[in-house]
């Protein structure tokens, strides 16, 4: 049995706070690849190699000396720390990615800032790599496959940088002013593709809003044209055309385009390979949400991941309170858990609400799988036994951390398509959720919202439910201006946790790391004002 423990004494220790190691522009401009476009005509494995090496990209190890640096999942974390509805009981080695949910060094100069930016511009090198090598009127079908794949991953990649780092105002800068004094509402990130010159890449600005949803749309649209021609998507961890249409719904709910994002949402329904998974699947001690086939696009970890053999810098570690090998569970007695309120609003015949550990006393317990018969006890209230580790092995961690995690669920398009035809229509949009409650998550729901702001308040509510611990409550909050309430009588989150906003946290506007900054002349003066500590810690007094 691999205990927390030793593990921690390999890795060792590290400082607090660290100068940032971000993305600067030596990673991010075109480069001379060993892998020409030639090449890819002469040689399929070629092509093949770079097109898996895109999914292979969500499992990027980065050895930043922290243990959230396991990928795309560790963004999917890093926003489910920012979210406001997920965080730990204890302090105890939540150091790693507390620091996002506690608003501490997220300034430029910091790892933390620099780590989300390195990431994603790193993955976009290895995507614009791919496209750049592709010339659509010479490829073979299967190239043309691997180049919508390409497209459908770029997209991906901007759709979260825009929304993560445009700029809204919020209670702490209202006016969209950062230090220098300039206004940055309303503005995302630079622009990079295959063909962007060196030149162009140290004075890039970042893009408006519209920019970057042309851009983004343009890409998706090349997306939709080739990808029909991939016929294995090895697993669900390449997109196919039901994933594309996914990515146009949430870019047009990131637009309030909310005529579209319905549009979208349903063709990426009807064409989804999965159906929303059964309450046998989203509990099963083995496979509960930790299969590919289970999502309509997945990350898959795999035993010969550095992610995995590092043992507990991996998504399973931090995701699953149930293993004797992570960072949370009985080991370090750190869960991760959910908000008591949140909890509390959730229906006891939902059996979603069986993906947490219930109070003392309450009857649920008994209905809860554990998968260790100590859980019963041994987990704190509220704690998340939502992600269980691969084929239920919580000792081995090559085994149990090999698991996969959802880029993308059908279940989501349901709730976009029911928020977007509420917009317009709340009794409609209140009928669909009622629809998708009532057939797949509890048999006895029912809603007594009749007016359009708590109709989406409610289908936001339980996609939220649906979505928990998966990344994408981070974009709700910021889309729609929602608080973050943390800090009460008796919350369960440990005591820097406990922070309040009124609307939409300024955490929710990152900051680009100090790095990219020198680098880049065009952002000197117009990057995100720094947030942290600007917010009181709750206390009862």
């Amino acid at each position: 049995m691999k205990s927390i423990y030793n593990k921690i004494l390999t890795f060792g220790v590290v400082a607090l706070f660290v100068p940032a190691l971000s993305g600067c522009i030596e990673e991010l401009e075109p480069q001379s690849s060993v892998v020409t476009e030639e090449q890819v005509k002469e040689s399929p494995a070629s092509s093949e190699a770079l097109k898996m090496a895109m999914p292979a990209y969500l499992n990027q190890y980065t050895d930043t000396g922290w243990h959230y640096s396991f990928g795309y999942a560790a963004q999917m974390m890093i926003r489910n720390m920012l979210g406001g509805d997920t965080g730990f009981n204890v302090s105890t080695y939540a150091g790693h990615f507390a620091r996002w949910g506690i608003n501490q060094y997220q300034g430029s100069d910091y790892v933390f800032a620099g780590y989300v930016w390195s990431y994603y511009y790193g993955f976009l090198l290895a995507v614009n790599q791919m496209i750049g090598t592709v010339d659509p009127e010479n490829a073979s079908e299967d190239q043309l496959g691997a180049l919508g794949a390409a497209y459908a991953f770029r997209a991906l990649i901007y759709l979260d940088l825009a929304r993560m780092y445009e700029f809204l105002p919020n209670d702490i800068f209202p006016d969209g002013k950062n230090s220098d004094g300039m206004t940055v509402t309303g503005l995302t990130v630079p622009i990079v593709t295959e063909a962007t010159p060196a030149s162009e890449a140290r004075k890039n600005p970042r893009a408006p809003h519209e920019k970057m949803s042309e851009f983004i749309l343009s890409d998706l649209d090349n997306a939709e044209k080739y990808i029909v021609n991939l016929t294995d998507t090895k697993g669900n961890v390449l997109p196919d055309l039901a994933c594309v249409y996914g990515l146009k719904a949430r870019l047009y709910m990131w637009n309030e385009d909310y005529s579209n994002a319905k549009t979208f949402a349903r063709k990426a329904i009807d064409n989804s390979k999965v159906a929303p998974i059964s309450k046998e699947e989203g509990l099963s001690l083995t496979n509960g949400m930790n299969t590919a086939a289970d999502f309509m696009w997945a990350g898959q970890q795999t035993s010969e991941d550095r992610t995995v053999t590092t043992g507990i810098v991996n998504w399973t570690s931090w995701a699953s309170n149930q293993t004797d090998f992570g960072y949370t569970g009985a080991a370090t007695k750190m869960f991760l858990i959910c908000d008591a309120k949140f909890y509390e609003r959730i229906s006891n015949t939902d059996w979603r609400k069986l993906w947490f550990q219930a109070p003392e006393g309450s009857p649920l317990r008994a209905q809860i799988p554990y998968m260790n018969p100590t859980d019963a006890a041994g987990l704190v209230p509220y704690a998340s036994i939502k992600f269980r580790p691969a084929q239920g092995n919580i000792s081995a961690y090559a085994t149990g951390a090999a698991s996969a995690y959802p880029v993308m669920r059908v279940e989501e398009m349901y709730f976009i398509e029911a928020e977007a035809t509420a917009q317009s229509d709340p009794a409609a949009g209140l009928t669909l959720v009622k629809n998708f409650m009532s057939t797949y998550r509890d048999p006895n729901y029912a809603s007594k919202a009749t007016t359009k702001e708590a109709v989406v308040n409610e289908i936001v509510f339980q996609k939220q439910v649906e979505l928990w611990g998966e990344g994408q409550r981070f974009f709700d909050v910021k889309r729609l201006n929602l608080s973050v309430t943390r800090g009460y009588k008796d919350t369960p989150f440990y005591s820097q946790f406990r922070l309040n906003t009124n609307g939409r946290p300024a955490w929710t506007n990152l900051v680009i790391s100090r790095n990219e900054v020198m680098n880049n002349d065009a952002l000197i003066n117009y990057n995100n004002p720094d947030p942290s500590d600007k917010y009181p810690v709750w206390t009862e007094e």
